[in-house]
C-alpha cells in the first residue's frame, strides 16, 4: 500500500518532463535563425601623402534618419518605397559602424597625429560631424548609393572650417546578398578615401 503514493509521484515528475520537453521543441520549431551579418571594412590603403602630419581629430558618431539608425541593409525599389535586403544585416547600427570603420580609415592613412571618438581623452583640434543621407541599394539601377554631408567644426571654437557632400554610385551585378554588400562596400571604400584626403588637406 506504501507503494502507491511513490509511484504516483513518479508518474507526475515523469509527466512533467516529458511536457517541459514537448514544449521545447515546440519553440525551438517556431524560431527563426538569425540572418547573415555582415562587415562594412575600413579602408586599407591611400595614396601617398604630402606634407607633414598634423591636426588631432575626433570623429562624431554620424547622424541619419530612422530608417538607417539600425542594423538593417536598406533597398530602394523602383516605385520609391524602402524594405530591407532579404536574409542580411549590418554587425551593428549603421551609425556606429560608420563611426568605428571612417576612424580606422583616417588611422590607417597616417595622415594626422591622432583621430578618436568623443570620450577618447583626446585634445582635438577639430571634430567631423557626418550626416548620413543615404546608404543603400536601388533596384532599379542595380546600384549602390552612398550620400554623406560631412563638416569639419574647430573643436574649440565652434566654427564651421568646411563643408562637403560626398556622393558615390557603383554598379551590382546583384541586389541581394554578398553582392549587394560588396558594392555598398565599394561605395563606402571610395567616398572615405574623398573624405580622409579632403579633411587632411582642410586640417
Amino acid at each position: 500500500m506504501g507503494l502507491f503514493p511513490r509511484y504516483k509521484r513518479a508518474a507526475r515528475v515523469a509527466g512533467a518532463a516529458i511536457l517541459a520537453a514537448l514544449l521545447a521543441g515546440c519553440s525551438g520549431l517556431g524560431s527563426k535563425a538569425p540572418p547573415p551579418t555582415y562587415e562594412l571594412m575600413a579602408v586599407q590603403s591611400f595614396p601617398r601623402g604630402v606634407g607633414p602630419i598634423r591636426g588631432q581629430l575626433i570623429v562624431a558618431e554620424p547622424s541619419a534618419l530612422a530608417l538607417l539608425d539600425s542594423d538593417r541593409i536598406m533597398v530602394r525599389l523602383a516605385n520609391g518605397q524602402t524594405e530591407q535586403l532579404a536574409n542580411a544585416q549590418w554587425e551593428d547600427r549603421l551609425p556606429k559602424l560608420l563611426q568605428a570603420r571612417i576612424i580606422q580609415s583616417f588611422e590607417n592613412g597616417r595622415r594626422l597625429r591622432a583621430v578618436g571618438k568623443p570620450g577618447d581623452r583626446l585634445v582635438a583640434d577639430y571634430q567631423l560631424l557626418i550626416d548620413v543621407r543615404a546608404f543603400q541599394i536601388s533596384a532599379d539601377s542595380n546600384t549602390a548609393d552612398i550620400e554623406i554631408a560631412a563638416k569639419i567644426v574647430g573643436d574649440r571654437s565652434g566654427r564651421i572650417r568646411a563643408a562637403r557632400v560626398f556622393k558615390v554610385s557603383v554598379q551590382t551585378d546583384s541586389t541581394e546578398g554578398p553582392a549587394a554588400v560588396a558594392a555598398l562596400n565599394d561605395a563606402f571604400n571610395r567616398a572615405v578615401v574623398q573624405l580622409v584626403l579632403w579633411t587632411t588637406r582642410v586640417i
